[in-house]
């Protein structure tokens, strides 16, 4: 039933054994030049539950780019064989380095996540995703060798090898971004398969926020049942936390992570069910411990026990970012508002695109949507009444009416890593 012991331990030994870790990871960070100033004062003594994690102070991403390359090291260079980094392309990057010992430590937490919604050794696993200093790619692939799952390392694109590579060699997991799950079940399509004759029977779907109304599509088109997951680079990428079968939110890993929702704007916990920032330290990171991360992921713990009999905590799937929010004339509007309206819908297709917009000195809200071919007809009435259907219900959910412009299907150009959802074009 379970990957190691540790996934249904007891609740108190748990805290028992996260507690023992934070005190030594507090330890290993000092030896940082970062964290030997950031928690200066700090006495471990003093922490007698995990609950005082929130003595601690906070790390963030601007503190990572302040200390790149190196200051967040905590063993000399020549201890560490790997590094992932983010593109750097709107400022300084963030750089996260590995040792041995955290490679191997992030093979095990990914195979625990993949082995708790159903893989198993006999399955042959295809990654979609792409390889190099994104960790989506490395770290499914070494998990689910770690595993014991043969690996087809595919990598982004070309839709027509990866049919192939899946019809081939029998192919039952995919991993792959769910954006592209649904551009792919329409090529599989075209090709001339049907997808309830193709092999698989699990796709791991992660990497970009994603809603309900988007997973359903993705087990409806694919004829797939998809697992949702979590990760982030700066805790070591994907394996942070994973759906198990009753799909019910994501278990975190909490021998690995401490994991907090706070209210983004006053640093304070929030009530248990409600929505805020993730907070995550980690537990078992060697090289570059990270406490008291602010990832700006926006969740909530899910309330109760999980049937599946783990006692690890799950959170819900990620509601957007705290800094992805846009305003507009005075309103609170999240990505994943617009996005889970639009795939509720039966006419509305795979791809959508988000635009801001200034109209003389106002800004204004534009969605291109794409829409399935048998719904974009010749009928002029008729796609002005779904025209105005689709802003109607937008408008109920963000409160605001947004101009809404109908296309064909692929006609919005798609993204072989994360989807692009949100452009903004307003005049600064």
């Amino acid at each position: 039933m379970y990957y190691d012991t540790v996934e249904a331990m007891n609740r108190a030994a748990l805290e028992e054994l996260q507690l023992e870790r934070l005190k030594l990871t507090i330890e290993k960070a000092r030896k940082s030049p970062f964290y030997k100033e950031h928690l200066a004062g700090v006495n471990t003594d003093d922490l007698k539950s995990v609950a005082d994690v929130t003595s601690l102070p906070f790390t963030t991403k601007d503190d990572l780019r302040s200390q790149y390359p190196y200051g967040m090291l905590t063993r000399p260079l020549d201890d560490f064989v790997r590094l992932h980094a983010s593109s750097g392309t709107t400022g300084t990057p963030t750089a996260i380095f590995y040792t041995q010992e955290d490679l191997d430590t992030w093979a095990d937490l990914m195979a625990r996540s993949m082995y708790c919604c159903g893989c198993r050794r006999s399955d042959v696993l295809q990654n979609m995703s792409g390889y190099g200093l994104f960790t989506g790619g490395l770290g499914i692939h070494n998990g689910s060798e770690r595993l014991g799952m043969l690996t087809v390392p595919a990598g982004a694109g070309n839709t027509k090898r990866q049919i192939k590579l899946i019809r081939d060699f029998s192919v039952t997991v995919l991993h792959i971004i769910p954006s592209f799950a649904l551009y792919f079940a329409q090529k599989v399509n075209e090709a001339g398969f049907d997808v309830k004759d193709m092999p698989w029977r699990i796709a791991l779907i992660g990497a970009e926020p994603h809603t309900e109304e988007t997973r359903r599509k993705v087990e409806e088109m694919m004829h797939i049942k998809a697992y949702n997951s979590y990760g982030l680079s700066e805790m070591n990428g994907p394996g942070v936390a994973f759906e198990c079968i009753e799909q019910k939110g994501m278990h975190v890993w909490e021998d690995a992570y401490i994991a907090e929702i706070i209210n983004p704007d006053t640093g304070e916990h929030v009530a248990e069910g409600e929505i805020g920032e993730l907070v995550m330290t980690t537990l078992l990171r060697d090289g570059m411990p990270l406490i008291r991360y602010r990832t700006r992921d926006l969740t909530r713990f899910v309330p109760g026990d999980c049937a599946c009999g783990r006692t690890h905590r799950r959170i819900d799937r990620i509601a957007g970012r705290a800094d992805d929010m846009m305003i507009l004339k005075g309103v609170n509007i999240y990505p994943m508002q617009i996005e889970q309206c639009l795939m509720s819908m039966p006419e509305v297709g795979q791809n959508y695109l988000i635009e801001l917009i200034t109209e003389g000195v106002t800004d204004q809200l534009k969605v291109k949507v794409e829409i399935k071919d048998e719904f974009f007809v010749e009928d002029m009435r008729a796609l002005q009444g779904l025209q105005k259907k689709i802003a109607k219900n937008l408008c109920s959910e963000i409160l605001i009416t947004p101009r809404v412009e109908l296309c064909q299907h692929d006609s919005i150009p798609k993204s072989e890593g994360k989807a692009v959802r949100v452009i903004d074009n307003r005049k600064k």
